[in-house]
């Protein structure tokens, strides 16, 4: 057994990212990087510099996504990435970028 890959690895990870992530196009590359990947969930900027993010999808997926999180597009510089596995959360489909 273990051959057939089923899609129940599904799993959502909230994010906290810190550092020069806003005005560098993050948010878009995220989006663009999660839609790569097939992840769902959403991101948006918070006034204190940070963005934070929800991510959620098949866990080597997701995985691909935060490793990607913590390096940003070209001109962001991530100081900090703090990552909450969510036990439970509503269903996304697609990646949004929110306010």
């Amino acid at each position: 057994g273990g051959e057939r890959r089923a899609n129940l690895n599904r799993i959502s990870v909230k994010l906290l990212v810190r550092g020069s992530v806003q005005g560098v196009s993050y948010r878009s590359s995220m989006q663009a990087e999660a839609a790569r990947h097939g992840v769902d969930g959403w991101v948006r900027n918070l006034g204190d510099g940070s963005v934070e993010a929800l991510l959620q999808g098949d866990e080597d997926e997701v995985k691909q996504v935060l490793k990607w999180s913590r390096l940003g597009p070209p001109n962001a510089e991530v100081s900090e990435v703090e990552e909450e596995l969510l036990d439970s959360c509503p269903r996304h489909t697609g990646f949004r970028i929110t306010s």
